[in-house]
């Protein structure tokens, strides 16, 4: 049978497949379920920065999105924040050091099986935006 492939090279064959497959894909959107989840958490997370904090850093935020793990162990939270560039580091630093009130907040007000961990980024999408906006006004 010298047409027939032994296992290792199927094995191969299979493993190359699977590689070009990783490396041409794009993450998968999110479920009914994970949108519901992040849309729970962004209301929770918003509800608490605007009520239980108190950290004098923490300055005017707006948690524009969130992105839960599908295992919902981490969750990336993405917020606005109005104010100079110093300004905007020291509230992701003062939000970063009161994540634990947030996730206890979270713990109390949903049932779900595991709290996720927050990590807290800036949002780049407003800027981008409005650099948009100018140029296209500037073309005008």
């Amino acid at each position: 049978m010298a047409g027939c492939a032994s296992a290792s090279e199927r094995k191969q064959s299979t493993r190359a497949e699977l590689d070009v497959g990783r490396m041409y894909s794009r993450p998968a959107m999110p479920t009914a379920r994970m949108r519901r989840i992040n849309e729970v958490l962004r209301e929770v997370v918003g509800a608490a920065i605007a009520s239980d904090l108190s950290d004098p850093r923490i300055g005017f935020v707006t948690v524009t999105t969130i992105e839960t793990s599908p295992d919902l162990r981490s969750a990336r939270v993405f917020v606005s924040v109005l104010g100079s560039p110093e300004e905007r580091e020291a509230t992701l630093a003062g939000l970063r050091s009161s994540h634990g009130v947030i996730q206890s907040r979270i713990a109390r007000e949903t049932r779900m099986k595991r709290t996720p961990k927050l990590s807290f980024h800036y949002d780049e999408t407003v800027e981008r935006g409005m650099r948009i906006s100018e140029l296209l006004d500037a073309d005008d």
